[in-house]
């Protein structure tokens, strides 16, 4: 460690999914203090590094020790793992993961901040039965726990208020986002690009639907992620007879490249049927820093990050004809296109710039790191 950083451990049990670029990305542009990233097991993803801290070995006796701190909240190989660390602070990502490190953390006197990015305080708090209430103990405690709780949007910042979070703890914080010095200037292959998991909250079936309702020529549509409905989406894009190529899941830098040989980004975003929603997707902002435009919906936080008829145009969820219409506005206007994707990058560069929005987060674990929390 630089004898002039403070170290703050980043916790993410599953180190690291590939579709959380945006921890990786934040504790990267960190400057005054450096990241240790701590993870309960290893994902096999483009996001893994050799020097990220694993606490449970693979085979049945980690698996074993895992299952002890899920059921427990506590485990001597994770408070041996984090004493040898020695961070100043810890900064766990969602809910669940904070509550899992949030007495190891205690009982090490080490002060706690968990952000909250969505399904963590809006679809998990209303599952039923007793894993519904375990969870919303559970979640209260990491909130008790917390010098400082993150919420991703205002939106979340309400949602986390509304499960127990302490007003004068929360703080919204937006992700920020690399805005490249200029635009890359390279031939369109894409007419409509998505990028994200493949789950219901992310209203991908929507979006196939739109695009077959958009006059001919059909849009040329890429879509990049994996995940559970990635079949159900190909076959319902073949009986749609949309042209989509879907490309799975994509390393940061091919996720850029994609972005910038489009015309524009879609996010058609929604409530799930459980209750799931968004954060602020990263993506609407890593695609308006290269200068596109956003066709997307009123979920959520993305009102805060797309403002509507200036920098995308804004359409109510699981609303295809809506979708259809504003992607065909968009297609059939490349001065509308040029003009809006200008003052996306605009709106970004100036709320969401990667360098100020690290420095903020700065303030916040210097701010963390001073309070004194007591037990319960």
């Amino acid at each position: 460690m630089s004898p002039d950083r403070r170290r703050v451990a980043v916790w993410r049990s599953a180190m690291l999914l590939g579709s959380e670029t945006f921890i990786r990305a934040q504790g990267d542009a960190l400057t005054r203090w450096e990241p240790a990233y701590l993870g309960a097991t290893r994902i096999d993803s483009p996001l893994s590094r050799p020097d990220d801290v694993i606490v449970f070995p693979d085979g049945p006796a980690g698996r074993r020790e895992f299952l002890g701190l899920r059921l427990g909240g506590t485990s001597p190989r994770l408070r041996a793992v984090l004493a040898r660390v020695r961070p100043e602070l810890v900064h766990a990502h969602f809910g669940g993961d904070g509550w899992l490190i949030s007495r190891t953390a205690r009982q090490l006197g080490i002060p706690l901040i968990v952000t909250v990015h969505g399904h963590d305080v809006t679809r998990q708090p209303q599952s039923t039965g007793l894993h519904g209430l375990r969870y919303r103990r559970n979640l209260r405690a990491v909130f008790d726990r917390s010098a400082l709780i993150i919420a991703v949007s205002e939106v979340i910042r309400g949602r986390a208020e509304a499960c127990g979070a302490d007003p004068a703890r929360l703080r919204v914080h937006y992700t920020g986002v690399t805005v490249p010095p200029s635009v890359p200037v390279v031939p369109k292959r894409w007419d409509v690009t998505f990028v994200g998991r493949l789950v219901a909250k992310k209203g991908v079936d929507d979006l196939l639907t739109a695009l077959s309702l958009v006059d001919t020529p059909r849009p040329r549509a890429l879509l990049i992620g994996d995940g559970p409905l990635l079949t159900e989406m190909r076959t319902l894009a073949s009986r749609l007879r949309v042209d989509a190529t879907f490309v799975g899941a994509q390393p940061p830098e091919s996720v850029q490249r994609h972005l910038a040989e489009s015309r524009m980004l879609a996010a058609p975003s929604k409530t799930a049927p459980d209750g799931d929603t968004e954060g602020l997707p990263t993506t609407i902002l890593e695609a308006a820093a290269l200068g596109l435009p956003v066709v997307a919906t009123r979920h959520s936080g993305i009102p805060e990050a797309v403002r509507h008829e200036r920098t995308g145009l804004l359409t109510p969820e699981a609303d295809p004809p809506a979708l259809a219409a504003s992607m065909s506005r968009l297609l059939g206007d490349a001065e509308l296109r040029h003009r809006m994707g200008t003052q996306a990058r605009e709106h970004v560069s100036a709320h969401f710039n990667l360098d100020a929005q690290t420095a903020r987060l700065e303030s916040l674990y210097d701010e963390a790191a001073v309070l004194i929390t007591h037990p319960r």
